[in-house]
């Protein structure tokens, strides 16, 4: 890459056109592509320095979580849906999930820290916990969302607790009140300090956005580049020892962290970075959604480093 007169980077050495075949006859050789007519700034140059220009922008967060696994749940939440072939595939806050649903984006985010992403279809045990650094519960499905739901069960908080105490970084993300199990949910959080209160604060009206807005102070210890963010439709929080609001609003406690033994939680009571808001498709730029996914992975695989 170099400037041109005008201080504007340029590409130089690109081809303006080159492939097989056709008449007069392309045979790919050396010669062919020495030989093409050389332009600035082709189409087919730009496209590839700017993939390379993003690998590197990659460069500088790559080692933060290299050697690391970012777990998600996938027993609690275990939704399946028919796809347009009629087969049942899993949705809803997976990794692979790329519509409105799903956390593609955000496992995008851990990604660009370094961090394998995995996922558990099975009950979390010592053993299939040990290799993560960060375990991902969100949304547990009630009995509208799954005929047989997995529930947390007596073995299943024993587990979770003592990975967190042997030094494992928990995020904790229920929902609203309409649209995730809480009585069984609850004694998982609650082991850790933290009582999901099964209400639905935040409403939201059609697109009137500012309804589920909120200001982040700048003094925040986790959302270090985020000043707005948009959260609807959420539980609150009630929290006991070790437990520690992190966030509030109107004396309500919508983020919660706790520290147990060597390891961390985090607590909100909505999905918040499912694809919809993370994507800037929907949302209007002044809420920083992506910051805040970015800003929370990073401190999470912090926790995790200690």
């Amino acid at each position: 890459m170099i400037t041109d007169a005008g201080g504007q980077s340029a590409l130089q050495g690109t081809v303006s056109v080159s492939g097989l075949g056709g008449d007069p006859y392309r045979d790919g050789s050396y010669q062919y592509y020495i030989s093409e007519k050389i332009v600035t700034n082709d189409p087919k140059g730009l496209g590839a320095f700017l993939l390379a220009a993003d690998e590197m922008d990659l460069l500088p967060t790559l080692g933060l979580g290299k050697g690391r696994t970012v777990l998600l749940d996938y027993y609690f939440n275990n939704e399946h849906h028919k796809d347009i072939t009629g087969a049942m595939v899993r949705y809803h806050y997976t990794w692979n999930d790329q519509a409105n649903s799903g956390f593609s984006l955000f496992g995008n985010v851990f990604r660009s820290y370094g961090m394998h992403t995995d996922t558990l279809p099975a009950a979390p045990t010592t053993e299939r916990l040990k290799a993560a650094s960060v375990y991902i519960i969100v949304d547990p499905d009630n009995e509208k969302e799954s005929p047989s739901p997995n529930y947390p069960g007596s073995k299943d908080i024993t587990a979770i607790h003592s990975w967190v105490e042997e030094g494992g970084v928990l995020l904790l993300m229920s929902n609203d009140s309409a649209n995730a199990e809480f009585p069984h949910f609850n004694r998982l959080a609650e082991k850790m300090g933290i009582h999901f209160n099964e209400d639905n604060y935040h409403q939201v009206t059609g697109n009137q956005y500012e309804m589920g807005a909120f200001t982040m102070t700048a003094q925040d210890g986790i959302f270090k580049t985020t000043k707005k963010i948009y959260i609807k439709e959420l539980s609150t929080l009630r929290l006991s020892p070790p437990a520690k609001p992190h966030f509030t609003d109107a004396g309500k406690t919508i983020m919660a962290i706790a520290h147990i033994g060597k390891g961390t939680v985090f607590a909100v009571g909505d999905p918040w970075f499912y694809n919809e808001y993370l994507d800037g498709r929907k949302l209007p730029a002044e809420y920083e959604n992506f910051n805040a996914a970015k800003d929370l992975a990073k401190w999470l695989i912090q926790q995790a480093r200690r």
